[in-house]
């Protein structure tokens, strides 16, 4: 009488496919972190929400066992903090990257601006991530100070990292504001607070065209428009 042969164990990866992925070499650990971190922003870009981005869905993105990714994040949370401090990241260096071109702080501060609300509208579901939603407060040890960033008084040492990341990214408004002034091209006498004012109007443009295409916007040049008045830019002489 002959015999079935026995199916074929499956391997463990918590009812998933089994991974494909071919391990890493010893010291390639944060390659697969920045694997990881490309798969949830995959997953968030692709889907609009990161409701998408769980264990599992970002360990078949990348193609391994959903335990793998414990080695180098505790949780799904901690997943997300570290899309939201790339994220942050390449936005600063966007609105660097576009005030770089410009000798003039006045025309720099404005192609700054224009340039992060071509990265909120290009990058919607990224640009909801960062500032769509209240982010829970984190136990865990804040950043280190950077150049540029805001001081962080004791009471918010338990913020999350993408805030310290969101304060250095936001100084570079502050700091382009503050060098118009310097040159005798602003009136502001509290870049901070003008800066606020400025990111609060921009932050508008991006979410309430994202929110309502078909309203009859008038041109993007609105955004030059709010910079010069919230910005207390004085004419040239």
């Amino acid at each position: 009488m002959s015999s079935q042969p026995a199916p074929a164990a499956q391997a463990p990866d918590q009812g998933e496919q089994a991974p494909t992925r071919h391990r890493n070499r010893r010291g390639q650990g944060p390659r697969l972190r920045e694997e990881i971190i490309r798969a949830a922003t995959a997953l968030v870009v692709r889907t609009g929400s990161d409701q998408a981005v769980t264990l599992r869905s970002v360990a078949r993105e990348v193609g391994i066992a959903a335990p793998s990714i414990y080695a180098h994040f505790a949780d799904r949370d901690a997943i997300l903090d570290a899309v939201i401090v790339e994220s942050l990241a390449q936005l600063r260096e966007t609105v660097l990257a576009a005030s770089a071109d410009h000798q003039d702080p006045v025309e720099a501060l404005l192609a700054g601006c224009a340039a992060y609300v071509e990265f909120g509208t290009r990058e919607p579901a990224r640009y909801r991530l960062l500032f769509g939603s209240p982010r829970p407060k984190r136990d865990q040890t804040p950043c280190g100070p950077e150049e540029g960033a805001v001081a962080v008084g004791p009471e918010d040492a338990d913020e999350s990292a993408g805030t310290s990341h969101g304060l250095v990214a936001f100084q570079t408004l502050v700091d382009g504001l503050e060098r118009c002034a310097q040159a005798g091209r602003s009136e502001s006498d509290d870049p901070f607070g003008d800066a606020v004012a400025l990111w609060t109007a921009l932050h508008g443009q991006v979410t309430l065209r994202a929110g309502l295409p078909y309203f009859p916007w008038p041109p993007t040049d609105t955004v030059e428009q709010l910079v010069r008045r919230l910005g207390r830019i004085t004419p040239e002489a």
